[in-house]
Order: structure tokens, then sequence, then C-alpha cells
């Protein structure tokens, strides 16, 4: 029986979502507790990637069980044993052939950045000291919306077969003194926000122009493209499935 997981993070202490050989991710995590609750070993299958220290609001992932769960009582177990910077927000039953990534529709992510020093948020977000003009940078915004190849800020090592992906949404809000840049796309590559999100601080800034923008976006050139900012200020804070997918 197969049941889709909703799962937040705080990600600072993690190599990102992914297993990995020398390092440990939010995955490895909650693998080991799940298996060791059930007693059989549990391999789980999540909608997407994070990079290391990236933080996630919602994501998914799924596994396979030989017997009906009780999702009430597996959450409270759940999170009475995973780290204080892990929760289980939901457990929900799905047909068997639901997949957590390939059904997953869009997924969106905000990069949070403060405009005033405040050491109470060190870790969460980012502080950037430079005075923007984010009318400009929204205008830069703007030209990423639609289906088009994001070479330029994707890492250059990444087991991918196309860089294309379709964005539905890149827009910055300001409240008070905090910045947030929203964005939701079908897809996302490897690095793909943070570096979309420093050539756009460029554009705030007047170090490149909003045409130089656009230019960036055809070179299909990462050299070209602005600094990855850190990932203390990105969230995952969404994915996004088919009708139909929860039972």
């Amino acid at each position: 029986m197969r049941y889709f997981f909703e799962i937040s993070y705080h990600g600072h202490h993690y190599h990102g979502w992914q297993n990995q050989a020398n390092a440990v991710g939010v995955q490895q995590v909650v693998e080991d507790a799940l298996s060791k609750l059930m007693r059989e070993k549990i391999e789980i299958v999540g909608s997407g990637r994070t990079d290391a220290g990236v933080h996630c609001k919602q994501q998914f992932f799924h596994a396979d069980f030989k017997k009906e769960l009780n999702p009430d009582d597996l959450i409270h177990r759940l999170n009475a044993f995973l780290p204080r910077d892990i929760a289980i927000r939901s457990i929900r039953k799905v047909n068997p052939d639901a997949h957590a990534r390939y059904d997953a529709r869009t997924r969106s992510y905000e990069y949070r950045i403060t405009l005033t020093k405040d050491p109470l948020l060190i870790g969460q977000v980012y502080y950037f000291f430079k005075p923007l003009n984010v009318a400009r940078m929204n205008e830069a915004a703007s030209q990423l919306l639609g289906e088009h190849d994001f070479t330029s800020f994707s890492k250059v090592k990444t087991d991918v077969n196309h860089f294309v992906c379709r964005i539905t949404k890149a827009q910055w809000k300001m409240k008070g003194d905090g910045l947030t840049f929203h964005i939701t796309a079908n897809r996302f590559l490897r690095g793909m926000v943070r570096a979309v999100v420093g050539t756009l601080l460029d554009v705030g800034t007047a170090k490149i122009s909003i045409d130089d923008f656009q230019k960036i976006i055809n070179s299909k050139d990462r050299k070209k493209a602005g600094m990855n900012v850190p990932a203390e200020g990105l969230y995952l804070t969404r994915v996004k499935y088919k009708k139909g997918i929860f039972l």
C-alpha cells in the first residue's frame, strides 16, 4: 500500500534532501526513523531534491507498506522519533501507481531577504545591505515567465536530460524590511533559484541592466549569470499534484 507523507524541515544541519555517501541528507534520517518504527527496511521517494542548507515548508515523499497504516498514530510516533528540525505534517493513502516526483505538477520556492541586520534571523534569511530597486528587479523577473532554456542558472555538473523549465510565477514582494522572491515552475534545475536571485540582485543594484538580464538567459552560459546567494534564505514552500491522486 502506498502513502504520501507531507514533510517540512529546517535545512541548516543537512546536506540537502538526497541520500549521499559522505554527508547526511533529510531522506536518510527519515528512512532510518521509519525503518526502526516499522521494523522493516523502508525506502522513500521524494518529490524532488533540495540543496544543502535549504529549508522546506512543504515537500512530499511516498513509501510502500505491507499493511494499512493508522496515519494519526504514525504521525505522532514518527514526529516523536525524528529530530526537532524535521516534522511530518500529514500522511495520506494514494493509488498504488502514484509517484511523489513524477506526478508533481508544480513546485514553488521563496527566497527571503532582510534589508536590516537582525541576529535573530541568522540561518533563516539572507541579510543584504545594499539599496535595491525592486521595481527593476520585478521587470527583469517577468522575463523568466514561460518556457525557456535555463542553462545560465544551472550548476554545470548535473545529470539532467535538458535545461528547459516552464515558469508561471516570478515576483518580488516587499513587506517592512523583508523582501521575498516567489517563483513557481514545473521543474527546477540544481542551484537554479539561488542563481536567479543572485542575478536579479545585480539588476537591483544596477550592476547589470534589464537588457543584460535577458541576454544572460539567452546566452545559456552560467559564467555570465550572478552569484549563487546563500542557501539559508531559500525555502521550498509548495508542491502541487494533479487532481484525484489522493484517495
